[in-house]
């Protein structure tokens, strides 16, 4: 575990090696789960906000269902998530040529539509933040749909903070990030030497 300002870090973000690897599971994370992407609050104004911009992206399906929810809903527990189609995939989500599930928010980004790239919770995944009063705590989140990006970490020697390097400064900082990294280094260099010295 590594601590850093209000953060609690995970010891799996540091050891744990991913990479995305969309031709193997399609995007699955738009579509599998019980509930929408999670949501700030400070995000819901802004998903009103540039809705119209983000709307030309959507599938039918999507644009149904968010006249009918709202651009955002809320899950059993009361959280704020993005609207589901079906009980299924993601409102935002759309298909590719490849048959990709994508996010119609980050399209509209990409193509310089809007400035915000898509819900924070679905750029930092596979980690899952949960917040308390005090501090946040940072987890890897196992999920079966991600073992080609196990896969691929592994192949590539990835681990999950480098691959999520923009997003992990997206949320916390250029500041707290350069903590992580540094903190991650000396306790790498401490357990080799203590490995040399057959500690």
């Amino acid at each position: 575990m590594i601590l850093i300002d209000n953060t609690c870090i995970s010891d799996d973000i540091e050891d744990q090696l991913f990479v995305c690897n969309l031709d193997k599971c399609k995007g699955a994370c738009c579509v599998e789960g019980d509930s929408g992407a999670p949501l700030d609050e400070d995000e819901l104004a802004i998903l009103d906000e540039i809705y119209p911009h983000v709307e030309p992206y959507l599938t039918q399906a999507g644009k149904d269902v968010i006249a009918k929810e709202g651009t955002y809903t809320k899950d059993w527990d009361g959280d704020y998530v993005t609207p589901i189609i079906n009980g299924k995939e993601c409102a935002y989500a759309l298909y590719d040529e490849r048959g990709i599930l994508k996010c119609g928010i980050e399209q509209a980004y990409n193509d310089g539509k809007i400035a915000y790239k898509k819900p924070i919770s679905c750029h930092l995944y596979p980690i899952r933040v949960t917040k308390y009063e005090q501090y946040h705590a940072l987890n890897y989140d196992r999920w079966e749909i991600c073992s080609p990006a196990c896969s691929l970490g592994e192949e590539l020697g990835v681990p999950v903070y480098k691959f999520l390097k923009d997003p992990l400064i997206r949320a916390y900082g250029p500041k707290w990030y350069n903590q992580l990294t540094q903190e991650i280094e000396e306790r790498k260099e401490s357990r080799l030497r203590e490995h040399e010295a057959g500690i």
